[in-house]
């Protein structure tokens, strides 16, 4: 069966957020995103951990809040700023990693521990637990495993080839990621990390899975690509909307090549730091210009959160203006939840119930005929569409 999935994301206990999150509006919000399992994140976190546990035990690892599923997780970071994303099979796994780590004074009342060791120390500990381990957003500019190593031996060392997976993070898609050799083996994970359980926020990446059953037993062979259970899309947001996309002055947000950068010393003329972008990065470490595609790799779907086209369609800066959050509304009252509408809903039938406009859009991304001012520097890109491309 087809499942929809946002593996990543975090409780109130690792930064306040605008709306404060529990499972009850988790689960509300996955219904109308169109999610069918979520990860409980901050699992290592006690006070969280109790609330996961007084959800309705569907076996050992898998949970529910009425019809939304949760599989154990946690996202931690090791001593060398690298951020990493752990799954459990079951609370005794979770158990016996903890006390695992405890030895190492981890502070466990932060939702995301810092734990004070290394990269290829974290992953034996975690495979003796029988967790999966994987690097979060990989090619983040800060925390991503490719800001502080050359790649996943590097980082991981003896444990590397029991690495299954990477977690792309909002700046990149499958074909960019699928330029670098060494992650073609690795299942790609498309998630929101959002600490916002808003459906603006939850699921505004996920992962649609093949499984057998909807259980975490079968989540985990879809991560590693056993029998039928396999991802069969990624959906996220453009690599050119990303604020680091290119290389930019992070002070005015003028881009450079990475040969002026490198030429400027990453000085601007202004005076401020360029910053490089994730596309060069990406370029650096590639043995190729031309995008690969792995046999094994599902296809990757551009997509905005709804929310945010419909506030595009309409103008309006702000999309959680009440506008935009009735047309949102209507919408999910009469087609069922965001996903279906954004992959599968007719458009005329959308056109027939909402501003065309946002059909237009929603027409757009399915058909793969946008364009943007790519972002860059500290600054979002922005979407241009060309209408006439687009009618039928």
């Amino acid at each position: 069966m087809i499942i929809n999935a946002d593996l990543h994301i975090h409780s109130p206990f690792t930064k306040k957020s605008e709306i404060e999150s529990n499972f009850k509006l988790l689960s509300l919000n996955a219904k109308k995103k169109g999610l069918d399992f979520l990860a409980t994140g901050d699992c290592l976190q006690p006070q969280w951990l109790k609330s996961i546990t007084n959800l309705d035990p569907l076996d050992e690892g898998t949970f529910a809040y009425e019809d939304t599923l949760f599989v154990l997780s946690s996202e931690v970071q090791t001593e060398d700023k690298v951020h990493h994303l752990l799954y459990f099979p079951d609370v005794t796994s979770l158990y016996d990693f903890r006390e695992n780590i405890r030895k190492f004074n981890v502070d466990f009342t932060t939702g995301r521990p810092v734990i004070p060791i290394s990269s290829e120390k974290l992953a034996c500990i975690a495979i003796d637990a029988s967790s999966l381990i994987g690097p979060a957003h990989i090619f983040d500019s800060f925390t991503g495993l490719y800001s502080r190593y050359e790649g996943l031996h590097d980082c991981y060392g003896s444990a590397a080839s029991k690495i299954f997976f990477a977690e792309l993070g909002l700046g990149v898609d499958t074909y960019h990621a699928d330029m670098i050799k060494e992650l073609h083996h690795l299942t790609f994970i498309t998630n929101s990390d959002t600490h916002n359980p808003h459906p603006i926020r939850l699921g505004r990446e996920f992962t649609q899975f093949n499984l057998k059953q909807p259980r975490s037993k079968y989540l985990f062979e879809a991560i590693k690509r056993i029998g039928q259970n396999k991802p069969v899309l990624n959906a996220g947001f453009p690599p050119e909307e990303g604020k680091y996309y290119q290389t930019g002055c992070i002070k005015c947000q003028k881009h450079y090549s990475f040969k002026q950068a490198k030429r400027r010393k990453w000085k601007c003329t202004c005076g401020g730091f360029v910053k490089k972008g994730i596309k060069e990065r990406i370029l650096e470490k590639s043995s190729s210009s031309q995008y690969h595609y792995p046999y094994h790799r599902p296809l990757y779907l551009s997509i905005l959160p709804l929310h945010e086209i419909i506030s595009r369609a309409l103008n309006q800066k702000n999309p959680f203006v009440e506008t935009v959050e009735q047309c949102y509304n209507h919408l999910i009252s009469v087609f069922g939840n965001e996903i279906h509408i954004m992959l599968e809903t007719p458009i005329k039938n959308i056109e027939n119930t909402v501003d065309s406009e946002v059909a237009d859009i929603i027409k757009v991304f399915r058909m793969a005929t946008f364009d943007y001012k790519k972002g860059g520097g500290g600054s979002y890109g922005s979407l241009k569409i060309d209408k006439k491309s687009n009618s039928s």
